[in-house]
């Protein structure tokens, strides 16, 4: 008997694949941290803290529901938690100084890059736009460092720094979340057996 979509749905062969929306939601959400970031540049340094902290919630909950949904344990379930953590810190800690903002975004920036390319790494044979995460990550965590060694240069300038990157960045995960898509839909049609 030939399998149909029905019998043999894409979700069952290629979970990953499956989750390409999280990536496109999360960069989404860079997207708009960044451009509300630039269009309110004199932010006081309590709503860029609420930003952030909106954004590692948000991103990190998008992460492990994708995980969750794909029974994966591994970078993406773990990156997830690492930014639901880090956003519950800077919300229990509101008052904390532009210094501790920065490194808290640096280091997050830097950790979350490592994430990234170990996914990259680990779905290099199952997607053919791996890159795409891991110029993401490489990025992330040269931006993180370049926050982390100069913070001198004040949590204002930092923002358009931080808005541009996180566009980018947003820019970057939404092209690979779109290329995870086209691949699962071209894998799904290849699976349908010839009429």
């Amino acid at each position: 008997m030939a399998r149909t979509d029905e019998a043999f749905p894409a979700t069952s062969r290629w979970p990953v694949l499956d989750q390409w929306w999280a990536l496109v939601v999360r960069g989404l959400l860079a997207i708009a941290f960044g451009v509300l970031a630039l269009i309110w540049p004199g932010l006081t340094l309590i709503a860029l803290i609420a930003l952030f902290a909106g954004l590692a919630l948000a991103d990190g909950i998008i992460s492990v529901i994708a995980a969750i949904r794909t029974k994966n344990w591994g970078w993406l379930f773990w990156g997830g938690l690492l930014s639901i953590a880090l956003g519950v810190l800077v919300i229990l800690s509101p008052a904390a100084a532009g210094l501790a903002l920065l490194l808290f975004i640096g280091a997050w920036l830097i950790v979350r890059g490592i994430f990234d390319i170990g996914m990259a790494i680990s779905l290099r044979r199952e997607i053919r736009y791996e890159w795409l995460l891991g110029v993401a990550g490489v990025l992330s965590i040269l931006f993180g460092v370049f926050v982390i060694v100069y913070p001198s240069a004040g949590a204002l300038a930092v923002v358009a720094f931080i808005a541009a990157f996180a566009i980018f960045i947003g820019l970057t995960l939404i092209a690979a979340g779109l290329h995870e898509r086209k691949l699962r839909s071209e894998l799904a049609h290849r699976a349908q057996p010839a009429l």
